[in-house]
């Protein structure tokens, strides 16, 4: 029986076998990004059910037949960012995760857009063999062929043994415990550098702030913790209505090579950060004070 656990809007959703359950009551009720993409306004159980058939029917998410679509999609997407930035030279191998085949290394930027493109934060998934043959056909590296294991620390340590020394890396928020352990994992190893890509951050915590303080491009999400605490902290911003937050050098390098690929008109100018327009954030779900202390994703 094929099962997947993943975070769309703050709701946690598991799919088993092609049938949906909203486990959650979503976070936010109101998504600037899911309005323009799906036509969705009011964020409920249902609408987030609706978002993932959705998903499943035009990309295969959580299916045999999935789709791995390679163009640029999101906007400042981490999968984006890091696919161009392979491209280009200034990193080696990504270590990503996908439903049906866990956690991956892969070093083809083609694979590792497809992989990302329409990913929500996976928690937990199983085997889906087509979806496997289709990552090792890329050049693709499983860390857990058999169970589709989610380890990224046991990822980025299997790609140092493979050779690959400039290494990105995905981290959602219910996982920011390991960044600090990622962040040990670079310093043991003489010549490797990560950058550390921080994603599905809508239910942070604020014992999880002092973790993604440590990574390198911190997604806000929908969460007010980190517009208020990790965003005064960025060197630049991307986006308004969902902030993507530059944290290091390391982070401006990444983000601003991709934004030589990126085809939209772009204006660059001092701020302070972060720099937000109030209509233009998403809208938490009466109850949630985007504080995450209600643990619905953990």
């Amino acid at each position: 029986m094929a099962e997947h656990e993943f975070l769309c809007r703050g709701a946690r959703v598991r799919v088993r076998d092609g049938e949906v359950e909203v486990l959650t009551d979503p976070a936010v009720s109101y998504c600037p990004y899911v309005a323009a993409t799906y036509g969705i306004k009011r964020i409920d159980k249902a609408a987030v059910a609706r978002i993932v058939r959705m998903k499943m029917e035009r990309f295969g998410f959580c299916c045999p037949h999935r789709r791995f679509v390679e163009k640029l999609i999101v906007p400042f997407g981490s999968s984006e960012m890091m696919s161009v930035c392979l491209r280009r030279g200034l990193l080696d191998c990504a270590v990503t995760v996908c439903e049906g085949a866990g956690t991956v290394i892969a070093s083809d930027p083609g694979l590792v857009q497809g992989i990302g493109a329409m990913l929500n934060g996976i928690l937990r998934t199983s085997p889906l063999e087509p979806v496997i043959r289709h990552i090792e056909a890329r050049g693709g590296v499983l860390l857990d062929r058999e169970e589709a294991v989610i380890d990224q620390v046991a990822g980025v340590e299997e790609a140092i043994c493979r050779g690959f020394k400039r290494i990105a890396v995905t981290v959602i928020g219910p996982r920011a415990s390991i960044i600090p352990k990622l962040r040990e994992l670079e310093a043991e190893h003489e010549g490797v550098r990560l950058a550390i890509f921080s994603t599905c951050n809508t239910l942070v915590e604020e014992r999880d702030l002092r973790c993604l303080g440590q990574a390198d491009v911190v997604c806000a999400s929908a969460s007010r913790l980190i517009r208020e605490h990790i965003g005064p902290r960025a060197l630049a911003q991307l986006g308004v209505s969902i902030p993507v937050f530059l944290l290091t050098p390391l982070a401006k390098e990444l983000a601003f090579t991709y934004l030589t690929e990126v085809r939209a008109s772009l204006v660059a100018f001092r701020a302070r950060m972060p720099y937000l327009v109030a209509e233009k954030q998403p809208i938490l779900a009466r109850g949630c004070s985007g504080c995450g202390s209600c643990g619905g994703c953990r």
